[in-house]
């Protein structure tokens, strides 16, 4: 994906900021698609810094369109999708500081869904203004640090092999993570017996 992207990049060079930014739109709106193959596009195209702020301003603008469709007409099923996740529930029922204090704890958390996040703000009680400064303000060390990891690893430096080594041992943690048991409905022991 990244590929393709920095391949329109290079074809369309005039409008390569554009593209950039409405494809940064497109992730945040879609909600569940990883931002690194933009981030890492952006970077090698346009630089560190330049393409940094370009995953930014796309992430954040994706993210005040998806709050105002959410809050639209998506309540009811979005309701329903968010009881899985407490930490989500607590920020559909906050307001004032409270929410703009956990949009930007979670927006910190990258192990919680960017959509999920957004979808909860939408649905509660946060205005559009506190979730637009306090989402975006929350992305920047998210970000940041992204966008370092992933200048990092295109160059290969020894720092890219670390962090590669580390990513690896993350995602083997959570592949191998034992699963609670009992969830099937059969105790532990109890599979042979009729």
């Amino acid at each position: 994906m990244e590929k393709y992207i920095t391949d329109l990049f290079h074809e369309y060079p005039n409008v390569a900021i554009l593209i950039s930014i409405v494809a940064g739109i497109l992730v945040a709106l879609i909600g569940f698609l990883p931002s690194f193959f933009l981030t890492a596009a952006n970077i090698l195209f346009f630089g560190f810094w330049k393409g940094t702020l370009l995953s930014f301003l796309g992430e954040s603008i994706g993210a005040a369109l998806a709050f105002l469709l959410y809050r639209k007409g998506f309540r009811e099923a979005a309701q329903k999708k968010l009881v899985k996740y407490p930490r989500l529930q607590s920020l559909v029922e906050a307001r004032g500081k409270r929410a703009s204090g956990l949009i930007f704890s979670m927006r910190l958390m990258p192990f919680i869904p960017s959509g999920l996040i957004t979808l909860a703000a939408a649905i509660g009680k946060t205005g559009l203004a506190n979730f637009i400064i306090f989402s975006s303000l929350g992305k920047i060390p998210a970000l940041l640090i992204e966008a370092y990891s992933v200048w990092e690893i295109t160059r290969f430096s020894q720092m890219g092999k670390w962090i590669l080594l580390i990513i690896s041992l993350v995602l083997i943690f959570f592949i191998f993570k034992k699963k609670p048991e009992g969830k099937s409905g059969t105790a532990p022991g109890e599979m042979g017996k009729k």
